[in-house]
């Protein structure tokens, strides 16, 4: 009995995961560009993340700047998003993976050669 209730408890660890929402934002954008002369379209709904993988210790740092890019640069003509949320994801007990999740709805600027949408 007590190796079933040990083995179920380790089982239950190393499935575990947490996700924590870290921030909601209205834009958000890692970009350079000006918000007053350009004329923007909402576009699609985005996603990017920034995992490293967890053996003991993570083998690198997670970061949200880089998730950001990510998301944004699904699609050339995009300089930000919109209804952000970044996530924080810890998926590991041992082994695993953590990181960052930025998504948000893509700010396309219309105004940049080759982007001009209806």
């Amino acid at each position: 009995m007590k190796k079933a209730i040990i083995v179920a408890t380790l089982s239950a660890l190393s499935l575990s995961a947490c996700s924590m929402r870290v921030a909601d934002m209205t834009v958000g954008s890692t970009k350079n560009y000006n918000i007053n002369a350009a004329k923007f379209v909402k576009g699609e709904r985005v996603k990017g993340e920034d995992t490293y993988p967890v053996i003991l210790f993570p083998l690198g740092i997670p970061n949200v700047k880089t998730a950001m890019d990510k998301a944004i640069e699904t699609d050339k003509c995009a300089v930000g998003l919109t209804d952000v949320v970044v996530t924080q994801l810890n998926h590991a007990f041992i082994v695993g993976s953590i990181g960052f999740r930025v998504e948000g709805d893509q700010i396309i600027d219309t105004t940049q050669p080759g982007c001009n949408r209806g």
